[in-house]
């Protein structure tokens, strides 16, 4: 069987391989713009859970244990964001990225892919002013044990950002969530002698993708191409039903091949899913991610 998420179901099943045992129930993944970075590390799993016992002003685990659940709940909302599973080394490795590079899920195939300007949504949602204040508080704790040569590219990388005053804050934030961990997982995963096919979606919006791939177009405000859509779940079943996303022309609504090919370090192709034109294109072209500045933020987790 297939298991598939989106954002935080996205960090779902890309953890999941890496469970003892979990792998003899399906053999493919579907992540849409989401990866192991949603998750922290044990000391941010403490400092999560020390500001969560002063919201409710518990001095114990145990009185926390005693607080009713609802209370709890409503208390969480004031981590935003951040209740993720913890890299504890015993259920989850403390290092999944490498885990996939040593080849722990050589044999499931992975399709997996991220959008474009992920982060207007949460910018949206939050407000320009909240969402600059919180993204400020997270990366400066989360960023805190960069060397002085990575904070260098850090600021160059926000520093040629263009714009209102929380565009930079957005654009790294959209690195460090999406666009990195998506390549690094696909770098990883055939690094390890697993597959993975990769997707960009040019609409922009974190997902943006779902009411296509649910069938559910009156979800946005502008509907996509109606032949583009049902290209797209054709895909997504195909990837399901063979392993291999790739359709042949009298598979295809629009009568045309879909050729995706496999993610590979050297050329670095994605499938493009755009709406006036699905195809393959290396990385380079598209410049998902910023190689030299971003990608290594990776090992910094910012939960």
């Amino acid at each position: 069987m297939t298991i598939w998420g989106e954002s935080a179901g996205a960090g779902s099943v890309t953890m999941l391989p890496l469970i003892k045992g979990s792998q003899a129930y399906f053999k493919r993944v579907i992540a849409q713009s989401g990866s192991p970075t949603l998750s922290r590390s044990k000391e941010q799993a403490i400092a999560c859970t020390n500001e969560l016992l002063e919201i409710l002003g518990c001095k114990t685990v145990a009185d926390l244990q005693k607080v009713d659940a609802k209370k709890v709940a409503e208390a969480s909302g004031a981590l935003r964001l951040r209740i993720v599973p913890e890299r504890d080394g015993l259920h989850l490795p403390l290092d999944p990225y490498e885990a996939y590079a040593n080849g722990a899920a050589k044999d499931i195939a992975f399709l997996q892919g991220c959008n474009k300007s992920e982060f207007d949504w949460f910018v949206a949602v939050f407000g320009k002013d909240d969402f600059k204040a919180w993204a400020e508080d997270r990366l400066a704790k989360n960023l805190a044990p960069l060397t002085k040569e990575e904070k260098t590219l850090v600021d160059s990388f926000c520093n040629d950002v263009k714009g209102e005053s929380y565009k930079p804050y957005s654009l790294l934030m959209e690195q460090i969530w999406f666009n990195v961990p998506v390549l690094t997982m696909s770098e990883n995963q055939t690094k390890g002698g697993g597959k993975s096919y990769t997707y960009f979606l040019t609409r922009t919006q974190h997902g943006i993708e779902l009411p296509v791939v649910f069938n559910h177009p009156e979800m946005n405000d502008e509907p996509f191409d109606e032949t583009f859509s049902k290209t797209m779940r054709r895909l997504w079943v195909q990837f399901a039903k063979t392993g291999n996303p790739s359709l042949s022309a009298d598979a295809s609504p629009d009568g045309k091949p879909k050729e995706w090919p496999l993610y590979d370090s050297e050329n670095k192709q994605v499938m493009v899913l755009d709406e006036s034109d699905i195809h393959p294109e290396k990385e380079s072209g598209l410049k998902i991610v910023d190689w030299e500045r971003t990608y290594f933020l990776t090992k910094y987790y910012c939960f």
